[in-house]
């Protein structure tokens, strides 16, 4: 009889395995951001319309066609000693050409992804501040945030050592250039 050998879980394996094991209650997303389990309630009113009134328009204006996704986990870089990230961001845009949902599992890399699109909830300091270093640390080219409390937008481009490099921000009532390959002024009037 040979005797197994295995190796010894880590604190991050142990934390990686409980999230994927999470039953979230119906409508609830989980996420595990920077080794900690967030989990969020379904979103109010005001958050879903800044989402629809926002894929309305890539959908009907982006240069490119557009895929989304308001479901997609994606798996990115976290600190070191920590399991992978694991968000859901509020909407998730990829060139249609590339077809990236076809076929991907529940969590996929964020190789691909042109755009994430967040809404600030409750809590707005992970949106500002967590998950954009986490999206520049992925690579994704593009971060547009929606602050509700600043009633703001704020457009993060060029990522590099764990940041975006610009941003720019508008005041709700303005409208918001988008670079290629969406390349249209995102309206914002209706957001007053």
């Amino acid at each position: 009889m040979t005797a197994m050998t295995h190796e010894p879980l880590t604190q991050a394996d142990v934390l990686l395995k409980g999230f994927l094991a999470l039953g979230t209650p119906e409508g609830f997303r989980a996420e595990l951001i920077e080794g900690e389990i967030v989990v969020t309630p379904p979103p109010d009113g005001d958050h879903e319309k800044y989402i629809s009134r926002m894929v309305r328009q890539v959908l009907r204006l982006a240069r490119t066609d557009m895929d989304f996704s308001g479901n997609k986990g994606l798996k990115l870089e976290s600190a070191p000693d920590l399991p992978r990230n694991h968000f859901i961001p509020d909407v998730t845009f990829a060139p249609a050409n590339r077809d990236l949902f076809g076929g991907a599992d529940s969590w996929m890399p964020c190789d691909g992804v042109a755009m994430v699109l967040e809404v600030t909830s409750r809590r707005a300091e992970i949106d500002r501040e967590t998950k954009r270093r986490c999206y520049a640390r992925g690579g994704i080219p593009i971060y547009l945030l929606v602050d509700r409390d600043a009633s703001a937008l704020t457009l993060f481009t060029n990522p590099k050592n764990g940041d975006y490099r610009e941003a720019h921000t508008v005041p709700f009532g303005k409208p918001l250039p988008l670079p290629e390959p969406f390349g249209f002024d995102l309206e914002t009037a209706d957001f007053l």
